[in-house]
């Protein structure tokens, strides 16, 4: 009989969060490198070399992929022949684990759960609880899938209830779009079919743990109705023109997982979870003998990609900025920014919102005027580092207070990922601002560019407090002009029209 000692478990869980938390797995790099290879967008084609780079850079300092490390998805099934050596139970060893990863002082993880979800969010500073499934089968093993999912990603999953006669192709094709690219494509999607609704979820959340093969699928053929799904989806997705990031181009999926399950004659559930471009996934076994065994893909296994800013690139010196300047960006310009720029994500907005409601200064060190504002949670510091990664995050969560932060506070420009939603877009043309973006996923990188940081208010916030940052040549795309012409809308329209397989419906 096997028996699985507690600390083993512990250790394995701390041991497998740490090592997905910098190395991307090597059918994952593989795929990346293929979408790289064959893009001819220049756009996601750069912003595939930076994702491709961050990855390198990543795997050789131990430091996180992406700034958002996660929340950890835990699925394990447990032998009905094991015993425990444990006075915990297996959530509490799962949740131990979490904390010990997360809190690790050589590669301190992002804590980015909040307890009291409906109410005041108080962030619980160690990143658990996870999210733990377990499943009794046959067997004297424990077999754990274990997932640090990003919250852009996670935010897009859709389940619905269709029809049974209802198109599954044609349902997918829609949620993608309206998924814009607060995702970090390019990436996989994860499809349940069947069951109820939360085990169609499940399925979803399931399929993303998968090997990915459909480079290989497509060479061999379809040999069954799921893998001839996946196979369209695949295709048809990429026709859409997405591409990386959003800005348009020929990979916006790597992978189309599926898994079904039996359902009610009259349902059809259906959900979509996407991965990001920080995928971040690993399965071990433990059989009795010890700590589960890692193995990182060799440096080798990346492929010959060293992301360097473009010739044409415009230098911005963020400390003489003026309207006039940037009245003259364009909708896909690439740009390095240098100087001094603000942080600010939910939080720390609703507290400038609350205090903007009741008459109130803001905070000493505050002061927007002129100046622009990067959506940003990042990873604290270790060593060395001026900052731990500092990527960015989905701009429209902040949509609801860009008129509020360009009416009241002076603000000339804002800095995130993914696309703004329409009032967004139509404060920005009324105010005459911009909208830049940095690649979602390569977060490492683009904390090489910040030669200061410190908070300036909201300490207690944490990762969302606001900071100072002193930036050098910090790489980000114009995505919204003052006129409220956006990349978004622009590249994919082009891309979709050049591939020529289906429609572009609008968002």
């Amino acid at each position: 009989m096997t028996v699985i000692r507690q600390q083993d478990f512990i250790d394995s869980i701390a041991d497998a969060l740490q090592f997905i938390s910098y190395y991307h797995s090597a059918d994952f790099i593989q795929a990346l490198a293929d979408a790289y290879r064959v893009e001819q967008s220049s756009a996601a084609k750069d912003a595939l070399a930076q994702i491709l780079t961050n990855s390198r850079m990543c795997a050789a300092g131990h430091r996180p992929i992406c700034q958002d490390t996660g929340i950890v998805v835990a699925f394990v099934k447990v032998g009905m022949a094991v015993r425990w050596d444990a006075t915990l139970d297996v959530v509490e060893m799962v949740n131990e684990g979490v904390r010990r990863a997360y809190l690790d002082k050589d590669n301190k993880l992002r804590a980015s759960i909040v307890a009291d979800p409906a109410g005041k969010r108080k962030n619980t500073g160690d990143n658990t609880p996870a999210v733990v499934h377990i499943e009794l089968v046959q067997g004297d093993k424990v077999e754990i899938h274990i997932a640090a999912k990003g919250g852009g990603s996670e935010n897009k999953a859709v389940m619905e209830m269709l029809n049974p006669g209802d198109d599954i192709v044609e349902w997918v094709l829609r949620q993608v779009q309206h998924m814009g690219a607060g995702w970090c494509p390019p990436g996989i999607l994860g499809i349940g079919i069947g069951g109820t609704a939360e085990k169609a979820v499940l399925l979803a959340k399931q399929s993303l743990m998968q090997h990915m093969d459909m480079h290989e699928l497509k060479a061999r053929g379809a040999q069954n109705r799921i893998e001839e799904l996946r196979i369209e989806l695949y295709d048809k997705v990429n026709a859409l023109g997405i591409g990386a990031q959003g800005l348009g181009g020929l990979t916006t999926v790597m992978d189309v997982k599926i898994l079904d399950y039996p359902t009610h004659a009259a349902s059809k559930p259906i959900a979509i979870i996407p991965n990001c471009a920080a995928t971040r996934h690993v399965h071990f076994t433990l059989d009795g003998s010890g700590v589960a065994v890692f193995t990182p893909p060799g440096m080798a296994e990346y492929p010959d990609v060293e992301w360097h800013p473009a010739e044409d690139a415009r230098r911005v010196n963020l400390e003489n900025i003026t309207q006039e300047q940037i009245s003259q960006w364009q909708p896909g310009e690439t740009m390095l920014l240098s100087g001094k720029l603000l942080t600010g994500r939910d939080a720390a907005h609703q507290r400038i919102a609350d205090l903007l409601a009741r008459g109130e200064k803001l905070p000493d060190g505050v002061d927007f005027t002129g100046r622009f504002i990067y959506y940003v949670g990042p990873v604290d510091a270790v060593r060395d580092e001026v900052m731990g990664p500092a990527g960015p995050t989905t701009a429209t969560r902040m949509d609801k207070f860009t008129e509020m932060m360009l009416a009241q506070t002076g603000l000339m420009g804002m800095i995130g990922k993914a696309e703004r939603g329409q009032s967004a877009i139509e404060a920005i043309k009324k105010h005459a601002s911009v909208y830049l973006i940095a690649v979602g996923g390569a977060a490492y990188l683009v904390s090489k560019a910040i030669r200061s940081a410190k908070v300036v208010a909201f300490a207690a916030l944490g990762m969302e407090a606001i900071y100072e940052f002193v930036v050098e040549d910090m790489p980000v795309t114009v995505a919204v002009d003052i006129q409220g012409r956006s990349i978004h809308d622009i590249g994919p329209a082009e891309w979709c029209k050049r591939i020529g397989m289906i429609p572009l419906h609008p968002r």
